[in-house]
């Protein structure tokens, strides 16, 4: 096997991991036209600067000791295997990235032989890399759960940003589908690279973790909690939602005709959003057991159920209260509060601020004025929101989901 059909293989092997963000779109070349995107190899992340970075998304290798049900690479499936070595996968790396190809690497693998196996293969790639070649880029590493603390640390020397996947909800479900896993061995890994960084750095490198949603019978609330438990720890920058793709046929899994729940997998993005930015818990957001409303984004649900907070005076509520009215985000909260200091707003000054009131006129009053007409009841809202907002509640494609509320206003 060439190495550019490893490429094919491996590359299109590894998109189901969402972690870095999105995937390629899919197009179709057409000759005397330019631009082309392919459905595998190169994925789109986001920088911290809402600048779009290209990054070639591979695996190692394809071969895995482990027998996850819900996993393509699975060691049961006869499917084609193939393995770069690590120099072939530096050379490729770099190879792409002086041909402006890619600005960046996301690197996996499936687990060949051994956990610590893998992991050193994975740190040689990325020591040629970083050491003979003199790549400064963005590199992204997955981490293998179960290598020993001393591969741990070296790759978080090695790496821009880690992660480590969780996979699913609960222990339990882990049991049913990854029996060869557990919840601790995957997080693991996590509490390593956050305890090894902190010693040496100001601040823990970034980290990331990916949940398979839609899998295993665990409410959005069940998934929630862990997302913000893990953001209290410490332990992550974000976690990703992957809506579960059917990728074999098992009597675990649920029926392989299925689709994909992306609308769910949106709203838990929306969620995530007010749980690391708009300070919300998770028992506000969604209750016990139960999960988010598919019809309206996680805020209005939220204020539709606590309408005897609402409609609040624009000219006097606090930050923390603006940023809870569906359709005022932080940005627009700050434009707000620093108008003000000028003088009494009215609507038009609204306006002129750019702040969209579709939403935010049912739940605000300017100088004791309500905008929202004669709409005043929950039931009413929600008719008068879906008139509204019909381009806004859609069925979301995969690369919506991944990027939900990344530069939106909530």
């Amino acid at each position: 096997m060439d190495i550019y059909q490893k490429l094919a293989l491996l590359s299109d092997s590894a998109k189901y991991d969402v972690s870095c963000s999105s995937s390629g779109a899919v197009s179709n070349f057409q000759a005397g036209m330019i631009g082309c995107n392919h459905q595998s190899g190169i994925c789109h992340t986001f920088t911290e600067d809402g600048r779009c970075v290209s990054l070639l998304k591979v695996l190692l290798t394809n071969f895995c000791i482990y027998d996850c049900s819900y996993c393509i690479n699975r060691v049961a499936n006869d499917i084609k295997r193939a393995m770069f070595s690590p120099r072939e996968l530096a050379d490729l790396v770099i190879n792409f990235y002086k041909r402006n190809y890619i600005e960046g690497l996301f690197l996996s693998s499936g687990i060949f032989e051994s956990e610590d196996k893998t992991m050193s293969l994975l740190i040689k790639a990325l020591e040629i890399l970083r050491f003979e070649y003199r790549f400064n880029g963005y590199i992204h590493l997955k981490l293998i759960p179960g290598a020993s603390s001393e591969l741990i640390a070296r790759a978080c020397v090695l790496a821009t940003r880690v992660s480590s996947n969780l996979e699913l909800p609960s222990a339990k479900s882990l049991q049913l589908l990854a029996p060869q896993k557990t919840q601790k061995s995957l997080m693991l890994p996590l509490k390593e690279a956050r305890d090894i960084t902190l010693e040496k750095r100001a601040k823990p490198i970034p980290m990331s973790t990916q949940i398979i949603i839609g899998a295993t019978p665990e409410s959005d609330f069940d998934i929630l909690r862990l997302s913000s438990n893990l953001y209290q720890k410490a332990l992550l920058k974000r976690v990703y939602y992957s809506a579960y793709i059917p990728a074999n046929d098992d009597k675990n899994l649920p029926s392989i005709t299925t689709a994909p729940p992306t609308l769910r997998e949106h709203r838990l993005y929306q969620a995530d959003w007010l749980l690391r930015f708009y300070g919300f818990g998770y028992g506000e957001i969604v209750d016990k057991h139960q999960n988010l409303d598919l019809e309206f984004d996680p805020k209005t649900s939220w204020a539709l159920a606590h309408m005897e907070l609402f409609p609040i005076e624009l000219n006097k509520a606090s930050k923390e209260m603006l940023i809870r009215v569906p359709g005022i985000g932080i940005r627009s909260a700050h434009k707000i509060i620093r108008a003000r200091r000028f003088g009494v707003l009215r609507f038009e000054d609204l306006k002129k601020l750019g702040i969209s009131l579709k939403r935010a006129k049912y739940f605000i009053v300017i100088n004791s004025r309500y905008h929202g007409g004669n709409i005043t009841y929950p039931e009413e809202i929600k008719v008068a929101l879906k008139q509204n907002g019909k381009k806004r509640y859609y069925q979301p494609s995969l690369f919506d989901s991944y990027t939900a509320a990344a530069t939106g206003e909530l």
